[in-house]
C-alpha cells in the first residue's frame, strides 16, 4: 500500500509489457487515513489498482509522470491548492487521465470547479464504497457521470453569481466580506477608514441588491460570490 505523500509505481507496468490491463488509479488526498482506506478498497478489486498516493498539489505533476494513471481520485481541498489545480497539473502530463472529485466540499463552487476541470464524476465522501468503485470502472470506460443537466444548472448559477458580482461596487464587496467574517459595523468602519454612517449605507445597499438580511444569509452569499472560503 503506497503511503500518502509518496508516489509509488507498480513493478508490473502495463505501459511496459501490456500484460496488466488493470485500471491505474492515482489518489490525491492529504488525509492519510482516508487515502489508506481508499487504497485498500481499490486494491481489493481485481480490475484496478492504486499506483500512486500523494497529498499535495506539488506532488501531482511528478507523480503523474512516474505512475501514468488512467483515473485520478481528487480531494477538493489540498494544503497548497485545490483539486482543480491538481487536475490541471496532472492533465499537463497525462492528458488522457480521467478525473473523479471525491470530497466533503458539497458546494456549487466545488462542482463548478470540477466541471471546469473536465472531471467525469463528482462524489461526496459519504457515498458508499461500492459507489466509488463503480464510478472508477465507469469513468475508466469513458463514461461521464456529471450529467448535461447538472452542467447546465451549474453554468446558469455561475452566470447569476457573476451578474450579482458586477452589480456590487468594490467597497460593497469589502463590506460584505467583513460582515461575513463577523465584523460589526463599527469595526468595519474602522477597518476600512470610513464612517459608521457610510457602512450602514453600504449594508442597506447590499440588502437591496442581494436580498440578504441575516448574518447567515450574508455568510452564504459571500461564499457563493467567492468573497470568503
Amino acid at each position: 500500500m503506497p503511503p500518502a505523500g509518496e508516489p509509488t509505481a507498480s513493478s508490473n507496468d502495463p505501459q511496459a509489457d501490456g500484460a496488466d490491463q488493470s485500471t491505474r488509479v492515482l489518489i490525491v488526498e492529504d488525509h492519510r487515513v482516508v487515502a489508506e482506506g481508499l487504497s485498500a478498497l481499490i486494491n481489493d478489486q481485481a480490475d484496478m489498482k492504486v499506483v500512486g498516493n500523494v497529498g499535495t498539489l506539488a506532488e501531482c505533476e511528478p507523480a503523474a509522470a512516474e505512475v501514468k494513471p488512467d483515473v485520478v481520485l481528487l480531494d477538493f481541498r489540498l494544503p497548497d491548492g485545490t483539486g482543480a489545480d491538481a487536475a490541471a497539473a496532472i492533465r499537463g502530463i497525462r492528458p488522457a487521465a480521467k478525473m473523479i472529485f471525491l470530497t466533503r466540499e458539497d458546494t456549487d463552487a466545488a462542482r463548478f470547479a470540477a466541471v471546469q476541470s473536465g472531471a467525469s464524476a463528482f462524489l461526496h465522501k459519504s457515498r458508499a464504497a461500492a459507489e466509488v468503485v463503480a464510478a472508477i470502472r465507469e469513468v475508466a470506460r469513458g463514461k461521464m457521470l456529471i450529467t448535461p443537466r447538472t452542467i447546465a444548472t451549474l453554468l446558469a448559477k455561475r452566470r447569476a453569481i457573476e451578474d450579482q458580482l458586477e452589480r456590487l461596487t468594490p467597497r460593497e464587496k469589502e463590506v460584505l466580506r467583513l460582515l461575513a467574517d463577523g465584523y460589526p459595523s463599527r469595526s468595519i468602519a474602522a477597518e476600512l477608514g470610513i464612517s459608521y454612517t457610510t457602512v450602514r449605507t453600504h449594508i442597506r445597499s447590499l440588502g437591496s441588491k442581494l436580498a440578504v438580511h441575516s448574518k447567515l444569509e450574508v455568510i452564504v452569499k459571500a461564499r457563493e460570490l467567492g468573497l470568503i472560503s
